[in-house]
């Protein structure tokens, strides 16, 4: 695989300290030449599926090639693996913690756990793996560096699966899987499947004490503050409020319940 000569970073780290800029000194110094992109360092702390699903709607969108940083790890310094992974035709760098194997979710993967050490950085800490492991091994890997150098190759990441909705002729039953930084509920409910399901039908669609009687096509058709359903630009159904914040207006929080009733 030819590399794109970009780099994207997603972690949990925030701006508030040093951590991004410490990992983008060692990738400059490995790959100066390097396009870095920042897609999200504000996923909440050690929050794996939001890392996960963040990366899972970027990474792809990406050339052929490119190199996906992905840094949340509550396990840092443990027994966990570290490992880097070829999905599609994108390469990830992260900890084996659950997060590449949603971002694979049914796709094929070839993984390898980063055992050359001539690959790593200089310190090592081990409170700081995605400086010392993670973005020197994501650098060489930008320059093109196969993955078969940086380790072993393993058989199967750590598994971590999306919850899947249950469907019928009457409706479906699904859950939130994510709240975006508006307060949307992102659920894992695909327009496809309610579409193929509704059958010219009314709808009913409950989400903790609301309920919505009728899937618009955005925000803008209710009125300011009011609740509205909606397929999202995931091609998930989402829930929001119109210039206003579902999650904190309707008391609903990633894993609540969502249900579609046909009428």
């Amino acid at each position: 695989m030819i590399p794109s000569g970009i780099l994207t970073l997603t972690t949990d780290f925030g701006y508030r300290d040093h951590y991004v800029s410490a990992m983008k000194a060692g990738i400059l110094g490995i790959n100066p030449a390097v396009r870095m992109i920042d897609v999200s360092h504000d996923i909440l702390p050690q929050d794996i599926m939001a890392a996960a699903w963040v990366t899972k709607h970027s990474a792809f969108l990406y050339p052929e090639g490119t190199v996906h940083l992905v840094v949340v790890d509550p396990g840092v310094g443990t027994s966990r693996k570290a490992i880097a992974v070829r999905i599609r035709d994108q390469i990830f760098v992260g900890p084996d913690n659950g997060i590449f194997s949603l971002v694979a979710d049914e796709d094929e993967y070839h993984a390898y756990q980063l055992g050359n050490t001539s690959y790593w950085g200089g310190d090592r800490s081990k409170t700081f793996e995605g400086r010392d492991i993670f973005a020197p091994v994501a650098a060489h890997l930008s320059k093109g560096v196969p993955l078969a150098d940086v380790g072993d190759r393993i058989n199967e990441m750590f598994i971590y699966r999306w919850a899947r909705p249950v469907a019928d002729k009457e409706g479906i039953q699904g859950w939130v899987v994510h709240i975006d930084r508006y307060g949307n509920l992102i659920t894992n409910i695909p327009g496809e499947t309610i579409q193929l399901l509704h059958n010219r039908r009314g709808v009913r669609i409950y989400i903790g004490s609301t309920i919505l009687k009728k899937i618009e096509n955005t925000f803008g058709d209710v009125k300011a503050g009011e609740p509205v359903a909606f397929i999202g630009s995931t091609g998930m159904l989402e829930v929001g409020v119109n210039v206003g914040n579902a999650e904190q207006m309707l008391g609903v929080y990633k894993g609540a319940a969502v249900s579609l009733v046909f009428t």
